[in-house]
């Protein structure tokens, strides 16, 4: 699908996705309870059906009706079965633990840049822990097998590229038949680490965390059946509240201050940067201010998905802005380090990619009227259409429909805040009327 946004100027009140990385963990832990649960609020991005495909793949009977989920946990997969991760590198690092407390073998496999992604970390790990982990075609990739039974023990891991493998381990450890010990080197994104540990107190389960780089296991835990209400994401949020900053206000409800996701710090740049900010329990006011915003220097390190809307608002800020951390994003959906140089250069945004920094030189127009490419990358497609909303001229974004990865209403939530948008089969509008359309 080919986009054009157009300048415009946002206003309204949204209510924020449902987070797919809780929905992914909350199926997980549905599936692996006795008895039925009931998720509420749930993502309906490309990842949080491929969680349902698996759960349903891994033996629990799965039922939707719009954004509530019924699970009947089950884990009693068959022989040869096949697990489908998409394109959902969570969904891969997650599950392959889980799938692993089987006896019998279980095939791991997805699609697109899922299939360039490194599996030996996976393996590695369940090795450990007396399980095995074998690849297909006999490279470091899918698809794999694995299986158990997963024993627990002692295990030592890397958490530098992803902690999603602590996750998966923390998830199916519980289970195993013997207590275990996991001690993590050079752990990235720990919130997404408390937020699992969180999720799994509601659902019956103990982790006890003595460090970040250190968490003890009881085996033979069970989890309990629960209703569990999924809080909205933040790092699809994070498009929304940089586009008010840019060229409007916008309210975004169920957001939640107190919430251990790590992409909540978009509120501490905003606030750098000189944004007006109002921050109640479960919504946040943004509004452009009548001053040049200012650039600011932030570690992404333990938040890389916010890369990619802190490129936007760096372009708009007036001076150098650096942000840290880029070698978080060379196993992402693209490289995205490089891919955001690219895209952005096209805009007329200067873009230094010094050491494991990014450095955007900012506060020049953006000038717009180009045609710009997702690179499949959904997360890029959103930055593209938010940098288009504020720039001077139109800019058509090729293969956005990638934004169903995380964000399926991403697009249509832009109209509801007034930013004039036209895909490949709608009847252009003329640049002219664009500002006028977005105030109406």
């Amino acid at each position: 699908m080919q986009v054009t946004v157009y300048p415009s100027t946002v206003k309204g009140s949204i209510n924020a996705p449902a987070s797919k990385s809780m929905t992914q963990r909350a199926v997980a832990a549905a599936a692996l309870a006795r008895g039925t649960s009931v998720i509420r609020r749930t993502s309906d991005s490309d990842d949080a059906r491929a969680a349902l495909g698996i759960a349903a793949a891994l033996g629990a009977t799965v039922e939707r009706d719009r954004d509530t989920l019924t699970i009947t946990g089950n884990l009693a997969a068959g022989n040869d079965a096949v697990i489908q991760c998409e394109e959902s590198g969570l969904c891969m690092r997650m599950f392959a633990p889980i799938a692993a407390l089987l006896p019998t073998p279980v095939t791991i496999t997805g699609k697109g840049s899922l299939l360039n992604r490194p599996t030996n970390m996976v393996a590695e790990a369940l090795q450990q822990l007396n399980a095995s982990c074998r690849a297909t075609h006999h490279s470091d990739s899918l698809p794999v097998t694995v299986q158990g039974p997963l024993k627990g023990g002692n295990i030592t891991i890397d958490g530098y590229q992803t902690s999603q493998l602590l996750t998966g381990l923390i998830m199916a450890l519980p289970l195993a038949a013997e207590n275990s010990e996991i001690a993590v080197r050079n752990l990235s994104s720990k919130s997404y680490v408390d937020m699992t540990i969180q999720l799994l107190r509601q659902f019956g389960v103990v982790v006890r965390k003595d460090s970040d780089s250190y968490y003890k296991i009881r085996g033979r835990q069970h989890y309990t059946p629960q209703t569990y209400v999924v809080e909205g994401d933040w790092s699809s949020a994070a498009f929304l509240l940089v586009a008010a900053a840019l060229k409007g206000e916008v309210t975004v409800h169920n957001l939640f201050g107190n919430s251990k996701q790590p992409d909540s710090a978009i509120l501490k740049v905003l606030t750098l940067v000189g944004a007006d900010i109002v921050v109640n329990e479960q919504d946040v006011r943004v509004a452009r201010v009548a001053t040049p915003l200012k650039p600011f220097q932030f570690d992404a390190t333990d938040s890389p998905d916010l890369f990619p809307p802190l490129v936007v608002l760096a372009s708009y800020c007036r001076g150098v802005s650096m942000i840290h951390g880029i070698s978080r994003l060379t196993i992402k959906e693209s490289n995205r380090a490089a891919t955001l140089q690219e895209e952005f250069t096209k805009l007329g945004v200067r873009i230094e990619l010094v050491d494991d920094a990014m450095r955007i030189h900012g506060g020049a127009t953006v000038r717009g009227g180009i045609t710009a490419a997702s690179h499949h990358d959904h997360r890029i497609a959103m930055a593209l259409a938010t940098a288009a909303a504020a720039a001077e001229t139109p800019v058509v974004i090729n293969d956005a429909e990638c934004i169903s990865k995380s964000y399926p209403d991403f697009f249509a939530d832009l109209k509801r805040m007034r930013v004039s948008i036209s895909t490949n089969e709608e009847q252009t509008p003329s640049p002219e009327g664009a500002e006028g359309r977005a105030q109406q």
